[in-house]
């Protein structure tokens, strides 16, 4: 087979980010690689014409909590979306666009995010982030509730302040109560989340869900009143109903029908107008969408889809975006019986099935930090490119590190599947979609759960002579790439190579230089800083670099405010010093996660030469500057 190049990976590549319904058709949003990952307002008018919604050069992109997400939202035709450039709230209506939102004092220094418009139309509430300053540090940003105008600038009032966190303001359908979640430092949304319902005309709050060991999320009003929402109180994220005076279960399975909070306005639930639920439930690493009908009865859609998101009630049925181990995410209507009708399909990548890597969930033996024994999880795919013997392993370390690798078809991993490698996709310890308990695996053990299932899904592959122990390789990104640089920083590394993107390499310099979101994420992953910052010095890769002689290459964004430059910067120049053989790429205009095609094409084709170079492999992309070798 010709193997998957990177201009097949950026070519009119597309992320999808969100899908809503609305009076006139159906609304999503794409990140389009090849205009620098800009992301524009798509409509699917029922007729299946489709147009752009935004102006040339609008990017509806917030920066609320860094991460972002619930960036724009519809209703009743009007689309409000807020604009990356300046972080302003706009109306977008017949194609005319009015900024609602003031001027704020600081560059960016008020974003907005996760909005929902009262049943008239004529206002709204929000998630407003409020930085008082160009480069304000954690504990001068201020996360509210406000409402606001929908229809003419205004000035935001301010309804909830007070906790760390907020996020799904969301109005009864009378527009008379207010639900929202909230948490407070050192909890995540994963952790300790409150779910309160305020009545708007006397002022009274009740809190209706949540608190010390509680996650909850995705609350959604409906006509007659009840409010349903998400919750891991049993130890899995399950589906609840408020009916005004007590809370009663959906759903209650071993499996996750909730995913981790990084991003704002995420939707794995809808309820119909016959009082149907339609849910994508996660179990084993594979995504399914089952319908609860009125009388409890659960049934599985044969879709035959495997990752699922942005679930909404559409009708007798829903629209998400989902993909499959052979397809890309698309954008989909699903009825109650199952049956697809694709709005937006996945690109047409030229591709025979025959050659597509497909995953397989692995389980295996791990190291638990007592010493003791325990199951971790991946998702393996077998090279389908040219091989000769046992093939070269990369192993991939998804981000979060409370994250999941995806069982979906993502051409940049068939790329390396397609150029002789067999990957493998590691579930550690700590990652979602197994339960609670198993996402708590990580608390206080960042750094030695994650690095000890990584290392134990590289040598349990490599014992059953399924790849090369010879030619083991490991990536990741974020927190991703400190899992790589702890794998590797301890001498009986079984790696012969590894990527870092922008990676974390000194844990005590994140505590101290990262953004609100994240600031005091560690205090659970390490320990409260100062007081464990012992643990933050062993744990980090940095300390350990005397004990670091693997090849490595480091890609980062020059703008990247989760993980700073320096973090890149910092291990670099130590491998420098000692010899080690180093690569470096810094890539101008990107943040966190790289979003320019030109800069997608290039990381990959990077890696990928550093990796033939030390594997004595032929490939025809640009070489890359190896320093020390």
């Amino acid at each position: 087979m010709i193997p998957v190049t990177s201009d097949l990976v950026v070519t009119a590549a597309v992320r999808l980010d969100a899908v809503v319904p609305d009076r006139d058709g159906v609304v999503w949003g794409e990140g389009r690689a090849s205009d620098g990952g800009r992301v524009q307002l798509v409509r699917r008018a029922p007729d299946g014409t489709v147009r752009d919604l935004l102006p040339e050069g609008s990017n509806a992109r917030t920066a609320v909590h860094e991460y972002g997400g619930g960036a724009w939202w519809v209703h009743d035709g009007v689309v409000f979306t807020v604009d990356w450039s300046d972080q302003r709230l706009r109306r977008v209506a017949d194609g005319a666009v009015t900024v609602l939102t003031p001027e704020p004092s600081a560059p960016r220094g008020d974003r907005y995010a996760d909005g929902d418009v009262a049943a008239d139309g004529t206002w709204m509430v929000c998630v407003r982030e409020r930085h008082p300053t160009a480069g304000a540090p954690a504990t001068e940003v201020v996360n509210e509730v406000v409402r606001l105008s929908a229809v003419a600038p205004s000035e935001p009032e301010v309804l909830v302040s007070g906790p760390d966190f907020v996020a799904a303001p969301r109005l009864s359908r009378d527009g008379g109560q207010l639900a929202w979640l909230s948490w407070d430092h050192p909890s995540m949304p994963w952790d300790d989340v409150v779910l309160t319902v305020r009545s708007l005309s006397s002022g009274a709050d009740t809190v209706i869900a949540g608190g010390p060991g509680e996650s909850v999320s995705e609350p959604a009003w409906h006509d007659d009143g009840s409010l349903t929402f998400i919750s891991d109180r049993t130890g899995w994220w399950n589906l609840y109903r408020w009916d005004g005076t007590h809370v009663e279960p959906l759903v209650e399975l071993e499996a996750e029908i909730g995913e981790p909070g990084w991003q704002l306005g995420g939707s794995r639930y809808a309820v119909l107008d016959d009082g149907s639920v339609v849910f994508a439930r996660s179990s084993d690493g594979f995504d399914a969408l089952v319908v609860r009908s009125p009388d409890g009865e659960l049934t599985e859609l044969d879709t035959g889809f495997s990752a699922v998101r942005s679930v909404r009630a559409d009708g007798d049925g829903v629209v998400c975006i989902a993909g499959s181990p052979v397809a890309e995410p698309g954008v989909h209507r699903v009825s109650v019986a199952g049956a697809v009708t694709t709005l937006r399909p996945p690109r047409d990548l030229g591709l025979d099935p025959a050659t597509i890597s497909v995953p397989e969930p692995l389980t295996f033996v791990s190291v638990a930090p007592d010493g003791g024994a325990r199951d971790a999880h991946a998702l393996y795919y077998p090279p389908s490119g040219p091989v000769s013997g046992p093939p070269p392993l990369l192993v991939v370390i998804h981000g979060g590190p409370t994250g999941a690798a995806s069982p979906v078809l993502a051409v940049g991993l068939q790329y390396w599947t397609s150029h002789g490698f067999g990957v493998v996709d590691v579930n550690y310890g700590g990652s979602t979609g197994y339960g609670r308990a198993y996402r708590e695996q990580l608390k206080g053990a960042w750094g030695l759960v994650d690095v000890a299932d990584c290392l134990a899904a590289a040598r349990a592959l490599a014992s059953s002579g399924r790849v090369d122990p010879a030619r083991l390789a490991i990536r990741g990104g974020s927190a991703g790439g400190f899992t790589v640089l702890a794998a590797l920083a301890r001498p009986d590394t079984p790696f012969a190579a590894g990527a870092d993107h922008f990676g974390v390499a000194d844990l005590e310099a994140l505590a101290r230089d990262t953004h609100k979101f994240e600031s005091r994420y560690l205090d659970g992953l390490v320990g409260p800083y100062p007081e464990a910052r012992d643990v933050y010095v062993e744990r980090s890769p940095l300390t350990h670099v005397a004990e670091f002689s693997t090849p490595l290459i480091v890609l980062q964004g020059e703008e990247d405010a989760i993980v700073p430059p320096n973090q890149s910067e910092m291990i670099v120049s130590a491998l420098r010093d000692r010899g080690v053989p180093v690569a470096y790429l810094l890539f101008p205009g990107e943040q966190h996660g790289f979003r320019a095609a030109e800069n997608i094409k290039r990381a990959l084709d990077a890696e990928l030469a550093f990796y033939a170079r030390l594997f004595d492999l032929a490939v025809d992309v640009p070489p890359v500057e190896i320093e020390n070798l």
